[in-house]
């Protein structure tokens, strides 16, 4: 089995928690990754107002950031919790599908049952199920 379609569950979740989407550009799911980009940016515009990124208006610098993390509001902080964590599972989640989908693609794994398949057999010795196996180029 080659293991160029395969994902880290994990590491796309980790991408996640760093930031909502990120997660899900490491999977190339690009139209995911701008929802999950566009979530967090509509939900911190319309929950933190101006006053609260006023230490900014100064210039970029790590005491505005701190000013700036200490003023956001409870409820904008635990929003963005959730959001963080729902992208983390969807992206955990959609590389363990992702997974799964290449082994039955590539053989390895019954489509049906979900074990491992002998390379002879054109059917899955563990449910039966018949196997519809790419035909062998014949020499």
């Amino acid at each position: 089995m080659t293991d160029t379609g395969r994902k880290r569950p994990w590491l796309a979740a980790v991408l996640a928690f760093i930031y909502p989407g990120l997660g899900h550009v490491y999977l190339r799911e690009w139209l995911r990754a701008v929802l999950w980009f566009g979530l967090v940016f509509s939900t911190t515009t319309l929950l933190i107002d101006d006053a609260v990124m006023a230490p900014l208006s100064d210039g970029l610098s790590l005491d505005a950031l701190v000013a700036v993390s200490q003023n956001v509001p409870t409820e904008a902080t635990l929003v963005l919790f959730v959001i963080t964590a729902f992208s983390m599972a969807d992206a955990f989640y959609m590389a363990t599908r992702g997974n799964v989908e290449t082994e039955v693609v590539e053989g390895t794994k019954c489509p049906h049952c979900g074990k491992e398949l002998e390379d002879d057999l054109d059917f899955c010795h563990w449910c039966t199920t018949r196997l519809d196996r790419p035909a062998e180029p014949e020499e």
